[in-house]
C-alpha cells in the first residue's frame, strides 16, 4: 500500500500565552491542535495537544503577527515544516475519530513516529484533550528541550498580516 505524503507545520504562536499550533494535512484541512509546551523529541514527554478549529491549507506558511482584536491576535513564525505520512490507516480522518492517529514525521526538527491519542474519562473533560507523544525510533532523543524560533531579529523583520482563515 503505498500512502501519498501529506504535509504538516507547527507554528510558535506568542498569543495570549506562548504556544505551539501543530497542524496536520487530512482531507483538504489542516487538523489542528494547540500544544502549551510545544511538540518533544523525547518517549518520556506526554504533551498535551488541545483540538482547536480547522484551518485551511493555506496556513501551512503563514508568518506574521496577527492584529489585537483577531482571534490569536500576536506573532506566529512556522517552528517546522514537513512530510506527514499516517501509518496505520488510509483514512486519518477515521484514526482520529477512533481516538488515536499514528504517523510519521519528516520535518526538519520532528522527524520519526509520533502518536497522537485521545485523552478519555477525564473528570473535567471537553472532548479536545490530546496527547503528542514520540515513540521509540532513530530519531528519539532521550532529553529535548524545545528552542525558540520566535527571536527578536525574526520578531522584528515580521509585519502585521491578517492569517488566510477565520476560526470560530
Amino acid at each position: 500500500m503505498t500512502i501519498k505524503p501529506l504535509r504538516f507545520v507547527v507554528h510558535e504562536h506568542k498569543a495570549a500565552r506562548l504556544h505551539y499550533d501543530f497542524r496536520l494535512e487530512i482531507n483538504g484541512v489542516l487538523k489542528s491542535w494547540a500544544i502549551p509546551k510545544g511538540p518533544s523529541m523525547s518517549p518520556a514527554d506526554r504533551r498535551l495537544a488541545v483540538r482547536v478549529p480547522d484551518h485551511m491549507l493555506e496556513y501551512l506558511d503563514f508568518e506574521g503577527i496577527i492584529p489585537a482584536g483577531s482571534y490569536g491576535a500576536g506573532p506566529v513564525v512556522v517552528w517546522d515544516t514537513g512530510e506527514f505520512i499516517p501509518r496505520d490507516d488510509d483514512e486519518p480522518d477515521a484514526a482520529l475519530k477512533a481516538g488515536a492517529l499514528h504517523f510519521e514525521l519528516k520535518g526538519k526538527k520532528l522527524k520519526g513516529i509520533f502518536v497522537l491519542a485521545q485523552m478519555k474519562g477525564l473528570p473535567k473533560s471537553t472532548g479536545k484533550e490530546w496527547l503528542l507523544m514520540k515513540k521509540k525510533d532513530t530519531y528519539a532523543l532521550p532529553y529535548f528541550a524545545i528552542k525558540t524560533e520566535l527571536t527578536p531579529v525574526r520578531l522584528a523583520n515580521l509585519k502585521e498580516k491578517v492569517p488566510p482563515c477565520e476560526t470560530d
